[in-house]
């Protein structure tokens, strides 16, 4: 095990409390969809959300601009909720990996690319 199967309830809350920003990679609007009701479910708890989705880029979701890519954002996110395939998330993984450099948010991209690694090593291990 890596260590990211399992992490203690503490830690997940301390995340959401400091958390404001949340960009949602693969939003749907499809109602049925997970994503849709995820991106819904913490809109309603007071999250700034931000719907990422090329094929729905320049809609609206639930009130909210969508857009293209995280990049299209142009302002800080705190994380990043990816509802994509394995293969997909990888991508999205290095652009906020890139963004966070490009930010000066070392302590960021650092924990976004050990938690990238280990997606990559179970994804292998498959």
């Amino acid at each position: 095990m890596s260590g990211h199967e399992r992490y203690p309830d503490s830690l997940i809350r301390s995340i959401l409390n400091e958390t404001k920003t949340i960009a949602m990679v693969g939003a749907s609007a499809n109602e049925s969809r997970p994503s849709y009701f995820a991106f819904k479910y913490l809109l309603g708890r007071g999250y700034r959300m931000f719907p990422v989705n090329p094929g729905l880029a320049g809609q609206e979701l639930i009130g909210r601009k969508v857009y293209a890519s995280l990049a299209d954002i142009g302002e800080a996110i705190d994380m990043v909720d990816i509802f994509r395939s394995s293969e997909a998330a990888a991508a999205t993984t290095d652009e906020a990996l890139a963004l966070a450099f490009a930010e000066g948010d070392l302590d960021a991209a650092r924990r976004a690319q050990r938690r990238g690694r280990g997606a990559r090593r179970r994804r292998a291990a498959r």
